[in-house]
């Protein structure tokens, strides 16, 4: 059996690979991602060390010496923790920022107030999709989760025709727009470009999150027909952990509008970022000159590390400054906001290094070669990658992370546009049918107070639907772009 090792690979990259090398490969790549499985669902090892152990399976059965495999998941690691790290650290001081400022806040009651109860729906979508822009999925639902309960009791609506729109929204932008860690992830390891990224990403989110959101919800409102648990009304606030109840937590910052940052300065605020980016990308398109002195401009204006890091500045004067807070206050909410996310980071770090540890070892040419001889779109191959590696971990980071690394060389001879689609699909992949190994699930369930079947028939079929709209249209635009 031929011994692929990293170092060979290496010093003849353009070689080709036998069957009996392809042969190991695959082995390889089962051997390395059943390790992963294991270890995160028996064994409930954190994802950061089953990626390190993972990787070093993975590389020891491709045939590559320990130290190579060790030397291709410390690159990988560090690579990715250098193109995406300072970028979730930035997003989490804007979402941060938000949050305790009450500009999250300001955003909810505004669009609530102005919403009837046909439009409810609609309007938690709405809120979901700004509010989640910034912030991380999590974070997210704990944010929404006393909007969505508050609003369905005294709304006298049904859990889930509310439920389902604000949680469409939050999974939305976090499967497919950056600065979310698993499209950043991905845009990193296919090289794809991050503005073109963003706009096709929202182009696919809208529909995406009003099918499985408000039309949807009408469906999972009669087959899970329930009403807000009365134990999660009082002890859901906007992560406090103060328990008291959520609607005097929702009132006492609701009613006092003064110590909050105006809707359109929040709004703006959030959008920042996004709109330097699609800028720069705009650009790229109309001129496509890397000479000319405007395109180098918005080179830099729209790189996301100057949009995030604009925007955090700004964020610090429009949301803190504004919230009344002193320059301590700004100081420890920065401070504040770093901390949670270390795990992220060093998943996404770890998968970095899984990810480079499949390309070393050749994993990333054999799909390429391999797939040559398929009647099969690269963009449905990315997707079911990807649907394969969520349903058996049940994350979605990894799923990102992993299926980016398998298919990466498949950009390789795409243009912009498709390059950035295949992110897409790898996102949208990466949010099929959540269900019980997936920490989202538990999450929803207990806030909602479902038993685990009501949970699979609202929650599981909504990041289903999500999935399966993202590759529609990720196909669909395939065709047009």
């Amino acid at each position: 059996m031929a011994h692929l090792s990293v170092e060979m690979l290496a010093a003849d990259a353009t070689a080709p690979i036998t069957s009996a090398g392809h042969a190991q490969l695959g082995i390889a790549v089962l051997a390395g991602i059943a390790v992963l499985v294991l270890l995160i669902t028996k064994f409930r090892l954190h994802a950061f060390l089953a990626l390190i152990i993972g990787s070093l399976v993975l590389g020891a059965v491709a045939g590559a010496p320990l130290d190579k495999a060790i030397a291709s998941f410390s690159t990988g690691l560090g690579t990715t923790v250098a193109g995406t790290g300072v970028l979730i650290a930035l997003g989490a001081v804007l979402g941060k920022l938000l949050a305790d400022s009450g500009g999250a806040d300001r955003i909810v009651d505004t669009i609530l107030a102005k919403a009837g109860g046909k439009v409810m729906p609609w309007a938690m979508v709405l809120i979901a999709g700004i509010v989640g822009l910034p912030i991380f999925f999590e974070v997210g639902i704990v944010l929404l989760i006393p909007v969505v309960l508050l609003v369905a009791k005294r709304g006298n609506f049904s859990l889930m025709r509310i439920g389902i729109p604000a949680l469409a929204g939050l999974s939305v932008m976090h499967g497919l727009i950056p600065p979310h860690p698993g499209p950043l992830a991905a845009i990193d390891a296919v090289k794809a470009n991050l503005g073109v990224t963003l706009a096709l990403g929202v182009v696919i989110a809208v529909p995406a999150a009003i099918v499985a959101g408000p039309l949807f919800s009408r469906y999972a409102a009669r087959w899970v027909d329930i009403v807000p648990p009365e134990k999660m009304l009082f002890s859901s606030g906007s992560g406090s952990g103060s328990g008291e109840p959520a609607d005097s937590q929702a009132e006492r910052t609701f009613d006092d509008p003064s110590k909050r940052p105006g809707f359109g300065i929040t709004v703006a605020t959030v959008l920042l970022p996004v709109v330097m980016m699609l800028a720069k990308a705009l650009v790229d398109v109309v001129v496509d000159d890397p000479r000319d002195s405007l395109q180098r401009v918005f080179d830099i204006v729209g790189s996301p590390l100057i949009a995030l890091l604009t925007a955090v500045v700004v964020a610090m004067f429009t949301l803190g400054r504004s919230a009344g807070f002193t320059r301590g206050r700004i100081a420890s909410t920065v401070e504040s906001s770093l901390g949670p996310i270390a795990g992220v980071l060093l998943i996404v770090g770890a998968g970095g290094g899984f990810k480079q540890t499949l390309v070393d070892s050749g994993v990333g040419r054999m799909i390429l070669d391999v797939s040559r001889h398929w009647n099969i779109s690269a963009l449905l191959l990315a997707w079911l990658i990807a649907v394969a590696i969520r349903l058996v971990t049940g994350s979605a980071t990894v799923a990102t992370i992993s299926a980016a690394g398998l298919t990466a060389p498949l950009a390789a001879q795409m243009s912009t546009t498709h390059a950035a689609l295949l992110v897409l699909a790898i996102g949208a992949g990466s949010l099929f049918f959540s269900h019980v190994n997936d920490a989202g699930f538990w999450m929803v369930k207990e806030y909602f107070g479902m038993d685990v079947g009501q949970t699979l028939k609202t929650w599981s079929l909504m990041e289903t639907l999500i999935s399966v709209v993202g590759i529609v249209g990720v196909l669909g635009l395939s065709l047009v772009v």
